[in-house]
């Protein structure tokens, strides 16, 4: 007799799912679907550039997530169907195939149940990134590059759209820093547990003497803001300098002085943008990391609560919330949660979901005030 009782399984992740539906609200998706694609569908709507992108790609992100709920009910239908033939029938193959569906819906769904814990004031929206070297000296700017490869392959991976706005190379290996922006629903929310200080215990490769180095790169995190969220910066609070974008070595990579980089002269903050193919797509790239950066500080000095969104990190001893160890043994653990694995390679390779579920539900916990 074929042994195939999955009914207990698969009615604890209908539960699940009808929870997460209810968090979500698929009838309040439904209704702003349907309001953006009336907003999209307007004759004039590209006669506003920014705002026809704004509304397109919050369609989409809304289309996206309301798809993958719809596949996912779908796929729970169609495991039972598949369950129910396989019993009628004894066919072990159409049962190993249940159990491998089943496995994977139990993946999605934690997936989908650790999104909706991402109900923070700005969870929803895009994050902008940015890795910086700490202490360790060259082993350091090799570290903030591994890491910068690594969360660009985390986006790859997930096919979510990144664009690097500015990467200072150091001068032997690796970066000084380097600033992305992941457009994706909830990127905020999902890489904000991110943030913090990073240490690599490793065998130097440039060390002659082969000696274990530990070296550090900070990881700062903070989500970029609608146009709507408008920040005004009087022109004499500011400092731009434009300058030629270079790659590693010192490079020259374009002959003329595209690259912007704005200081905001009452706070000290710089942004610099380089990746774009003019000084004025620079400058408003730039401009708005700038404001996004501002409203943020902003805000926290409204609510103090709100400063764990960026924080103070100073990639060095006693901070680290994540160790990589390739020396003398393979590991890469969280300090906060206790996240473990064995394999760092995949790890840099952009295998963090686990890393990020883990933070994310570490942070929803109760805390004993």
């Amino acid at each position: 007799m074929l042994d195939l009782d999955l009914n207990d399984q698969i009615a604890a992740i209908r539960a699940t799912f009808a929870d997460i539906r209810e968090v979500v609200g698929v009838d309040r998706l439904r209704a702003e679907i349907a309001d953006l694609s009336e907003q999209a569908g307007v004759p004039d709507l590209w006669d506003d550039t920014e705002k026809a992108q704004k509304i397109t790609s919050a369609l989409s992100h809304r289309q996206s997530e309301l798809a993958r709920l719809t596949s996912i009910e779908n796929q729970l239908d169609d495991l039972e169907v598949l369950v129910g033939l396989a019993l009628a029938e004894g066919d072990e193959e159409s049962a190993a195939e249940a159990r491998s569906e089943l496995l994977d819906l139990q993946k999605q769904i934690g997936d989908l149940e650790v999104q909706t814990l991402l109900n923070g004031e700005y969870d929803p929206l895009a994050a902008v990134v940015t890795i910086r070297a700490g202490a360790g000296g060259v082993d350091a700017a090799d570290f903030a590059d591994m890491l910068f490869r690594m969360y660009l392959r985390w986006a790859e991976q997930h096919k979510y759209k990144a664009k690097v706005l500015d990467t200072s190379y150091a001068e032997e290996a690796g970066i000084k820093s380097a600033t992305f922006e992941i457009d994706a629903p909830y990127a905020f929310g999902t890489l904000s547990v991110e943030a913090g200080t990073h240490r690599l215990v490793r065998m130097s490769p440039f060390n002659s003497a082969g000696k274990r180095q530990t070296s550090f790169a900070a990881v700062e995190v903070v989500p970029l803001m609608p146009e709507t969220e408008e920040v005004d910066i009087p022109d004499n609070e500011m400092r731009v300098d434009v300058f030629r974008s270079s790659g590693p070595g010192g490079q020259s990579v374009n002959t003329t002085d595209s690259a912007v980089r704005i200081t905001h002269l009452p706070t000290g903050i710089v942004v610099s943008c380089q990746n774009e193919k003019s000084q004025i797509q620079n400058r408003a790239a730039a401009l708005r990391v700038l404001k996004s950066r501002l409203l943020l500080v902003q805000r926290e000095q409204e609510n103090a609560k709100k400063k764990e969104l960026a924080g103070n990190i100073t990639a060095s001893w006693g901070d680290q919330m994540r160790s990589y160890v390739l020396a003398p043994y393979q590991m890469v653990k969280d300090l906060r949660t206790d996240h473990e694995v064995n394999n760092p390679q995949n790890v840099f390779d952009g295998d963090i979901d686990g890393f990020i579920a883990a933070g994310i539900r570490w942070r929803k916990q109760p805390t004993d005030d």
